[in-house]
């Protein structure tokens, strides 16, 4: 096999199936703190299948890019893992995780329900120097809840008008964010929070049968923008990435945006892809990359496809013609 060189002759086609409906993330439980772009609330029921139906169950879960957490947390709160592994770079959103296993949760919570909300004070307030991981915990909440789409990276301005024109106080909920917070004292003896680069991390554990990994990278490949809009640290080496994921000996599912790069990449490490529909900020349904080593427990998910290959030996004018099609998504 080493011998053939593998080439498309034809476009990437989709098999005929109807395009399941996006999840509607009312129905989610919100146990996260953060109002968090790109988050993955709206994947939360197809991971509890995914990893609903391993076996054995895996012990650990490793989110290396977990950003507000969702994934994380729902694995903890309903006893899917023993334990989770989450990875953020961005030391804001660190401060937080970092205030949660520090068992400070109960002073931000206080810190929130006490705080008036107006443009001045938010102002005011995010320009202080923090003295503690606790009170930039504070600052990053803040910052979350009153700028656009929560996005904290640089240049990210205030809501201007947000819901019923509330401006900065439509993203405001003191009480629902304190719980939240709150209520994390119950599982964070269960977090394993660490500020770092989540590809050495993933490494770490590579070797470990009993961890699993929900990987949802900044979305940079193919040209893409939203990760260099929405994120401090968007710079990921994406093909290292898969070739990681290559080596791991436990499960693991990668979100990407529906990209020809990524797809190339996913085709060169012989993983396998679905489509899965989700709702973007602006209302639109879109589709999203899942990937993995068997995607066969999503059944009824629209499979992406390669109708026929050629191989040509190396040095040898023959051509062999692949008689039946092979389905990327098929084990």
């Amino acid at each position: 096999m080493t011998a053939y060189k593998q080439g498309i002759l034809f476009p990437e086609l989709f098999e005929e199936t109807e395009m399941l409906k996006p999840v509607n993330v009312a129905s989610v439980p919100q146990r996260s703190p953060f109002r968090y772009p790109g988050g993955k609330t709206w994947f939360v029921p197809t991971f509890r299948q995914w990893i609903s139906q391993l076996y054995p169950r895996p012990n650990i879960l490793v989110e290396p890019f977990a950003g507000g957490g969702i994934i994380s947390l729902t694995a903890l709160y309903e006893n899917l893992v023993e334990k989770a592994v989450m990875v953020e770079l961005d030391d804001e959103v660190a401060a937080v995780w970092e205030s949660v296993v520090n068992n400070d949760v109960e002073w931000l919570a206080d810190r929130i329900l006490k705080f008036e909300l107006t443009r001045e004070n938010v102002i005011e307030e995010i320009s202080r120097n923090p003295k503690n991981k606790k009170e930039k915990a504070f600052q990053t909440i803040l910052k979350n809840r009153t700028l656009h789409g929560g996005i904290l990276a640089e240049g990210s301005g205030f809501i201007k008008h947000g819901e019923n024109g509330k401006g900065i106080r439509s993203r405001w909920y003191p009480r629902t964010i304190a719980k939240r917070l709150s209520d994390l004292k119950y599982i964070a003896g269960k977090i394993d929070f660490r500020c770092d680069d989540g590809l050495k991390v993933i490494k770490h554990f590579a070797a470990n049968k009993n961890v699993a990994y929900f990987i949802d990278p900044p979305y940079t490949a193919g040209g893409k923008k939203a990760g260099r809009r929405l994120y401090k640290h968007y710079t990921i080496n994406h093909n290292h990435l898969f070739s990681l994921c290559k080596t791991l000996k436990g499960h693991f599912l990668i979100t990407y945006d529906n990209a020809e790069e990524v797809r190339t990449m996913a085709r060169n490490h012989e993983f396998q892809m679905r489509l899965i529909p989700m709702t973007n900020t602006h209302h639109a349904t879109m589709e999203e990359l899942v990937i993995g080593k068997d995607l066969s427990w999503m059944d009824g998910s629209p499979m992406i496809r390669e109708p026929e290959a050629e191989y040509e030996a190396d040095g040898n004018k023959k051509k062999h013609r692949k008689k039946t099609e092979r389905l990327i998504t098929q084990t």
